[in-house]
């Protein structure tokens, strides 16, 4: 009988390197009813797998446990019920654990694309978020000044575009001229290198009237900036936001399942019809063991889109 390897949580840090080892598993998943056994072929990298590991996101469930969000790979096995995919079959989908060569997954959670590589999976936990938050969350409208933070990373480059396409201005932060210029060439309108400019005096100067929406991802300082643009000056936080009638909205796509097909199916259109560009890091990372690396490289804030891991 075939084993496999996956990554396993046996410590909750926000350390992954140290959150994490690899076993072995002795024998391949099998499907049951409603799901189906992939073969992972690429695994994406999230911000959130610090999360994951840290235990924000399992509760009170102890290690050890699965991490990983995202992959994409070939149907091996179809349980009983499952009609829309058949094995030999691509697929892209989300589960925590899958960070691993082999899994189990409902369909629920399950996509078909044409192929098995890594195209798909920049739409899967970064394409979807974005999409559900603008219009679930943010209640996107048209014709308003949209700021996104951390604008180049896998989640902020879908933020900025689906924004330009309702017809929107919009502005993108980010931390290095190569990123502005990526930005640039997806629609960004303005883009604040942080590390060149001062994020709070651009946008006093350049839109004194502040902005409609904020997609805000990284919290401390920036956050800070961000609410003084929103909202007159005042001592505090609420204050802040009362005086302007404004609202802070938090967004966890775990609460929207319901809606991750639907915005699936959106994305892949606009994709399908070049309205969209699902951008994927050219740096490569290879194989379960790289999956560390690759996580210390999004934070270390080199990354342009998506980054990936191949498995297979």
């Amino acid at each position: 009988m075939p084993s496999y390897k996956r990554l396993e949580v046996h410590t909750k840090t926000t350390d992954f390197r140290a959150a994490t080892c690899l076993v072995e598993e002795p024998e391949l998943p099998k499907a049951s009813a409603n799901s189906v056994v992939v073969k992972n072929h690429y695994v994406g990298i999230n911000a959130t797998d610090v999360n994951v590991t840290d235990g924000a996101y399992t509760g009170s469930l102890p290690p050890p446990f699965g991490c990983g969000l995202d992959a994409v790979g070939v149907v091996l096995d179809v349980g009983e019920g499952v009609t829309d995919v058949k094995v030999g079959d691509a697929i892209a989908y989300r589960k925590l654990g899958a960070f691993a060569e082999y899994n189990e997954v409902d369909m629920a959670m399950v996509v078909k694309v044409p192929a098995p590589t890594p195209d798909a999976l920049p739409l899967i936990i970064c394409g979807s978020s974005a999409s559900i938050a603008l219009e679930q969350v943010g209640e996107l409208k048209s014709n308003e000044t949209v700021l996104v933070t951390a604008a180049a990373g896998g989640t902020g480059q879908f933020v900025v575009q689906l924004a330009k396409l309702a017809g929107n201005h919009v502005i993108g932060t980010t931390s290095s001229d190569a990123k502005a210029a990526h930005l640039k060439s997806i629609g960004c309108d303005r883009v604040i290198n942080y590390n060149t400019e001062n994020v709070d005096e651009v946008l006093k100067k350049e839109y004194p009237n502040g902005v409609d929406l904020v997609f805000e991802t990284v919290g401390g300082d920036l956050f800070r900036t961000i609410v003084d643009n929103v909202a007159v000056k005042a001592s505090e936080l609420v204050p802040k936001l009362l005086f302007k009638s404004a609202s802070l909205r938090g967004f966890l796509s775990g609460h929207y399942r319901d809606q991750f097909h639907p915005h699936m199916q959106r994305l892949l259109k606009l994709i399908d019809e070049k309205k969209l560009v699902s951008g994927i890091d050219p740096v490569k990372f290879e194989g379960l063991e790289s999956i560390p690396s690759a996580i210390d490289y999004m934070y270390a804030r080199k990354n342009i889109g998506k980054v990936v891991v191949k498995l297979a």
